[in-house]
């Protein structure tokens, strides 16, 4: 009897283990990043002398369980555990970056002054406008720049210069206006078919991943940047009226889902396909 329960308890062990590695654990780990030039021969980086130092950043979009666990409430439009948050501004990310980090005993990476416009933001339609300064040496979660996102989803130094994050092949990798709904869409964009098709943002980590593991940079949702959105990837700006998102989302066309595409969008915006994930300084 004994050598019976041993076997039945050596199979299940056996059976998790396979199931385990055939799809990933949907968590918050977080991936080191080593740092180094631009080795994505389609980023808008390479060959510039622009050197990225060592970071981390999250293995997959903030999901709405991670949210709830910080934040208290869930404002996003398609309801689920595992499906990215949405419909959250650059501000509310922003805030939820510092209470996380006084949550596990970290220093905010952000000081936030709601009693003050930011002179910096050019916005006629933001009228939030909090000033957001940062605290360099702090380790608390924050959002990644776009030089860093860009870095990340091109694969780092293991890049192997796909067009989207881990493949030049969009299917494989992204969740778009093609196929993150009933049936795989043909034909142009277009926003009634996406409608009636009932697409929707997905599970996280259910495609592919890239080069250093990180799954969804392209697709799924777009993904807040720090930075302002200036005319050039390079440009430093101080201030604007767009903040950067990266990675296109299921609702967009196949072209925003690459690592190259710079989107923008003001800082108080939010959406059913807006999301992002975090990244802490090493």
């Amino acid at each position: 009897m004994r050598k019976i329960l041993v076997f039945l308890l050596a199979a299940t062990i056996l059976a998790v283990s396979a199931c385990s590695q055939q799809k990933p654990e949907k968590n918050d780990e977080l991936v080191f990043v080593q740092g180094g030039t631009f080795k994505n021969k389609k980023s808008n980086y390479y060959g510039k002398s622009i050197t990225i130092s060592n970071f981390y950043i999250g293995k997959y979009e903030v999901t709405q369980k991670e949210w709830m666990e910080v934040m208290g409430s869930n404002p996003s439009g398609f309801q689920g555990d595992d499906l990215p948050v949405e419909m959250v501004s650059w501000y509310d990310v922003i805030e939820y970056c510092n209470k996380r980090s006084i949550q596990e005993g970290l220093e905010p990476y952000y000081n936030i002054d709601k009693s003050k416009k930011d002179p910096n933001n050019k916005s006629e339609n933001d009228n939030v406008k909090w000033t957001v300064t940062i605290n360099e040496d702090a380790n608390g979660y924050r959002l990644p720049t776009e030089a860093e996102w860009e870095y990340a989803a091109g694969g780092g130094r293991m890049s192997k210069s796909y067009t989207y994050s881990g493949s030049n092949r969009a299917d494989e990798v992204t969740w778009y206006w093609r196929n993150a709904g009933d049936k795989y869409l043909s034909g142009d964009w277009n926003w009634p078919a996406i409608e009636n098709n009932k697409n929707k943002t997905r599970s996280i980590g259910d495609k592919k991943p890239n080069e250093l593991g990180l799954y969804d940079m392209s697709g799924n949702v777009r993904e807040w940047c720090w930075d302002w959105y200036g005319d050039k990837p390079d440009s430093n700006s101080d201030g604007g009226s767009f903040r950067v998102v990266k990675g296109g989302g299921w609702i967009g066309d196949i072209n925003s889902s690459e690592v190259s595409f710079r989107g923008k969008f003001e800082a108080n915006g939010f959406g059913p396909d807006q999301g992002f994930r975090v990244s802490r300084s090493e």
